[in-house]
């Protein structure tokens, strides 16, 4: 097995911690000469790892004041998609999840086509989301993991999906696609609908620079209202 060179060891250090939370946005990262001693190796060395972090999103350096944890952007959209478990509480509701199906496998041409990625494990998550018991909406989602190792480790059933991934993993940018669809034998049955009632289908791709972090799709019934905001 070949062995993962210093500079590799170290940016994977630095990175656990962000994913983790353990460095929250806008933490300072050790000074060079502080992480050269720990780690006993050059400068050059500890560079190399900062600014592998700096080009994935993670980090971002500031002029004559060091290394910092990155916040994530701010996605300004028309419409506004907030995670279901917050939606959920936001209307004074109590959020609960049922995981339905998840799994750890290498990607296949779907999974590579939808994250634009090659080859790789993805973490697969099928979810229904409750409001105070009933069906609410349904999330079939696929995590990146060669971008978010940590996701491997998370129970969603404590945190939901979406919620961890806005609140750990810095993003820049996100596209949605908003499409009506008419409910599958599978979707009416988890939703408590009727074959062919219709759905509202809201698709959403995250990117870290140019690096997919994860794709959801998230399936509600077709009565569910969307909040629109205008930004002058």
């Amino acid at each position: 097995m070949k062995r993962s060179s210093l500079h590799d060891r170290i940016r994977q250090d630095i990175e656990r911690r962000i994913m983790s939370g353990a460095w929250e946005a806008g933490h300072r990262i050790p000074p060079e000469h502080a992480l050269m001693s720990d780690y006993g190796c050059s400068r050059m060395t500890v560079n190399k790892a900062i600014s592998a972090l700096v080009e994935r999103g993670l980090i971002e350096r500031r002029k004559r004041a060091g290394s910092f944890v990155a916040a994530p952007k701010v996605h300004r959209a028309a419409i506004d998609i907030p995670d279901i478990a917050a939606e959920i509480e936001d209307q004074g509701g109590r959020h609960e999840l049922d995981m339905l199906d998840r799994t750890e496998r290498a990607a296949g041409p779907r999974d590579r086509e939808l994250l634009a990625m090659g080859s790789g494990p993805v973490l697969a998550l099928t979810c229904l989301h409750r409001a105070d018991g009933l069906p609410f909406a349904m999330e079939e989602r696929l995590i990146n993991l060669m971008i978010v190792p940590l996701a491997r480790e998370i129970d969603f059933i404590l945190e939901s999906p979406g919620r961890w991934l806005l609140g750990h993993v810095p993003w820049t940018d996100a596209r949605h696609r908003i499409t009506a669809i008419a409910a599958t034998p599978v979707i009416a049955g988890h939703l408590g609908l009727r074959e062919d009632a219709p759905c509202l289908s809201i698709e959403r791709w995250t990117w870290r620079t140019a690096e997919r972090i994860t794709y959801v799709r998230q399936i509600y019934p077709g009565d569910h209202a969307l909040t629109a905001r205008f930004i002058a």
